[in-house]
């Protein structure tokens, strides 16, 4: 119960962020106090009152201006696939955002996804590089070093407000929100003021709503097969015409339901969670019958409660100018 109404204030507030209405008129005065909090704290580290750490290899960061998910672990997982084709031996480096311990950790396969992370854990187990987790980025980034000293590039999950780590590369990533209704937190969906210059900016969505200045279109598809808590493949063509339960955990649960959707699954019943949920208190299922299916991202943490649960994965496909600015840029860093 306490889950579902957290999800329904946070689905309220997304709601509220797409437009100045009632709510962000009320919430506006917060804002202003926010804006000031976040100009002094950039300050601070301008004029270097608050230190910036410089690691020993590029660091590239993939961040977004706006509060919930945008697509920034798809958006790492296509960078780190991308440069690990290309010769690169890059390692991942993140908060681990929602786990209950405070230490800096290697992230493992077996590990609990509470103990490191649903989105470290998810980029372990789908490229194979090495993770590390830690509050202070940069520690995370020396623990890595130090323990695979063999990587070359260091790709940070969520960290473009994290000034405290020296970076070579921003990527800043929008989804179909764009910047909401332009106001900041928490009147808005801004966590600093926008335009503000970043390097590469991508767009992962499909639909066709504006754009911001400059920003390169990458396309969201799900993967033709889902997957089983023991590996096995289950074709995604074979799921159409069954009653499906579907289960998302996510900033915006909806995306992942149309999507199911337009690929011609019959969904039956929808369990939206709170992004980052321990899923320690789910709700039954409405119909034992149906296939559950979820997030990529959930899985993990689904098949300790439901290890017949599938898992549908999501790809971005980047485009190949954006790559082609990230290796030059890349290059340049590596170069100094």
């Amino acid at each position: 119960m306490q889950s579902s109404k957290r999800s329904d204030l946070e689905q309220a507030l997304l709601r509220g962020w797409r437009r100045r209405g009632l709510l962000a008129c009320m919430l506006w005065p917060l804002s202003l106090l926010y804006g000031s909090l976040m100009a002094l704290r950039k300050a601070l580290y301008r004029v270097g009152l608050l230190k910036k750490e410089r690691l020993p290899v590029p660091v590239v960061v993939v961040g977004n201006v706006v509060a919930g998910g945008a697509g920034k672990t798809p958006t790492t997982l296509a960078i780190t696939e991308h440069l690990q084709k290309h010769g690169w031996k890059p390692g991942i480096i993140s908060r681990g955002h929602g786990r209950r311990t405070e230490d800096c950790r290697e992230v493992h396969p077996a590990d609990h996804p509470l103990d490191v992370g649903d989105e470290p854990l998810l980029l372990r187990c789908r490229t194979g590089a090495p993770v590390f987790v830690a509050r202070r980025r940069a520690e995370a980034g020396q623990a890595l070093l130090s323990t695979y000293p063999n990587v070359n590039v260091l790709i940070c999950d969520d960290g473009l407000q994290h000034l405290a780590l020296e970076r070579d590369v921003e990527v800043c990533v929008f989804d179909a929100r764009g910047i909401g209704n332009g106001w900041l937190l928490p009147a808005g969906p801004l966590r600093e003021s926008w335009p503000r210059p970043v390097d590469l900016i991508l767009q992962t969505t499909n639909e066709t709503s504006p754009w911001p200045a400059g920003a390169f279109g990458a396309r969201r598809s799900l993967a033709p097969n889902a997957l089983g808590a023991d590996g096995t493949l289950v074709p995604l063509a074979s799921l159409r015409g069954k009653p499906i339960t579907a289960l998302a955990g996510t900033a915006q649960p909806q995306s992942f339901f149309d999507m199911l959707r337009a690929e011609g699954l019959t969904i039956k019943h929808t369990i939206a969670l709170p992004d980052h949920d321990d899923f320690e208190n789910l709700p039954p299922l409405p119909d034992e019958r149906a296939a559950l299916v979820c997030t990529e991202k959930d899985a993990a943490k689904l098949w300790r409660h439901h290890p017949d649960a599938l898992a549908i994965p999501l790809i971005l496909q980047v485009p190949d100018d954006f790559l082609a600015e990230l290796d030059a840029r890349l290059r340049s860093a590596a170069a100094q």
